[in-house]
């Protein structure tokens, strides 16, 4: 299930998604007196993370870490990690807690899936707040379309929360939340741009294909998914 969200232009549904973010961020901490945000990277969520960074929460109770990480250095370009450092935490998010999915001390050759995976779990904190991505091919996190650990992101049944996975279309290894991770999140958002990814969503949106990873999200029970979109 999901709610769509569309907006004249990107500016507009970063600010939106921000305010929609900080409000669940806060409904979290008025219930339990703590919060978990996890995000996703690329380039796209800059303006999302500029204003989210400004929002009036108590961040401090506030842990941030990420949907999905590739198995890089955290001083790498590609990494997610340097750049949730370089545009979230900072202003008054400055003063949340970051969730590690990498090892800060780690060097390209030391960094082992398998090892990367454990010590992502020994972090691992399920999150309240989840805002994901979509790749032109229907990936989202880094769950992706043909990759061979496809089944095991999506199983429920394996009762995991993190997979490492390795992408037939793009670069790295990742480690990436599993859909049932996904599915346990109160608050899952969706931010999307562009007419390519829209009728990449509309084919996603009509069932679980296994062409669009994105599909499971979407048609998985009890994930209330509100999707924010501009062209």
């Amino acid at each position: 299930m999901f709610v769509w969200h569309e907006y004249e232009n990107a500016a507009e549904a970063a600010q939106s998604l921000a305010d929609a973010v900080a409000d669940a961020l806060q409904g979290a901490l008025d219930e339990k007196g703590g919060a978990v945000l996890a995000v996703s990277g690329g380039r796209s969520p800059i303006a999302f993370f500029n204003a989210l960074s400004q929002k009036d929460l108590d961040w401090k109770n506030v842990g941030i870490t990420l949907a999905d990480e590739r198995i890089v250095p955290t001083v790498h370009a590609d990494s997610n990690t340097g750049l949730v450092r370089e545009y979230l935490l900072k202003n008054k998010a400055e003063a949340a807690m970051w969730i590690p999915m990498v090892d800060d001390g780690k060097t390209e050759t030391e960094l082992h899936p398998d090892a990367v995976v454990d010590y992502a779990l020994k972090h691992y904190k399920q999150p309240d707040v989840l805002v994901l991505g979509m790749g032109n091919d229907g990936h989202t996190a880094s769950i992706f379309p043909k990759a061979p650990q496809f089944q095991t992101a999506i199983d429920g049944s394996a009762g995991v929360a993190l997979v490492h996975t390795t992408p037939v279309t793009a670069p790295h290894e990742r480690v990436s939340m599993t859909l049932d991770a996904i599915a346990h999140t109160g608050h899952v958002f969706l931010a999307i741009r562009g007419e390519e990814k829209k009728a990449v969503f509309d084919q996603a949106a009509q069932g679980e294909n296994r062409e669009y990873p994105i599909s499971f999200v979407l048609s998985r029970q009890g994930v209330n998914c509100h999707v924010f979109y501009a062209e």
